[in-house]
């Protein structure tokens, strides 16, 4: 059953089944609205109420109209997404360092401007941001990407072990042996075809 309370997103497979997806940081929670190339038919950040939407299913879970974004700044959101689809990939595929300059730069750009004013409740948790804009909240969103991309786990970066995946995911994980984007999805689809397998090899 998926806990929809738990860090990460709620995601769609083709066929309409819901699944748990927690990429392990807020950064890599924007990949999958879309992307470049061959992602950009999963795009899903059409209007500035989608980015909005988006913001409030996060880990950021900002409340309705807690952000203002207008069409030039989605526009710059999504560029932030792509350039950071790109950074990451090439980074789970070759290692920390990966990846093109310019996209560098465009994380940069975007870390660069103030980010959502975060806030504490009285009971000592953390509270919702003050109200921000799409800057704000790009900002956000790099400078989780670049602590990512210089910390701890810069070099747990990891792409789904499944052959038909590309989600991208953080093993944050102790032993860092995470290899599925979600056990409930993959990992689970991967234990049915060994056990098949397996089965097969029984009967012959």
């Amino acid at each position: 059953m998926t806990d929809e309370r738990a860090p990460g997103l709620v995601l769609h497979t083709p066929g309409g089944a819901r699944f748990h997806f927690d990429p392990g940081t807020l950064c890599l929670e924007l990949l999958p609205t879309g992307g470049p190339g061959r992602y950009a038919r999963y795009e899903v950040l059409h209007r500035p109420a989608d980015l909005a939407d988006w913001a409030g299913r996060s880990r950021l879970g900002l409340p309705p109209g807690a952000v203002r974004i207008t069409d030039d700044q989605l526009t710059a959101a999504r560029a932030l997404r792509d350039a950071l689809w790109r950074l990451t990939a090439a980074r789970a595929a070759h290692g920390t360092g990966a990846g093109d300059p310019a996209d560098y730069a465009v994380l940069n750009r975007a870390a660069a401007g103030p980010p959502l004013a975060p806030q504490i409740a009285p009971d000592g948790t953390a509270a919702a941001p003050l109200p921000g804009d799409g800057d704000q909240l790009a900002s956000t969103v790099a400078r989780d990407a670049i602590a990512l991309f210089t910390g701890p786990y810069a070099d747990r970066v990891r792409e789904c072990g499944a052959d038909d995946c590309r989600l991208l995911f953080v093993d944050t994980s102790r032993p860092g042996r995470r290899r599925w984007c979600s056990m409930e999805r993959c990992g689970n689809r991967h234990k049915v075809r060994a056990l098949r397998a397996r089965r097969e090899q029984q009967d012959e």
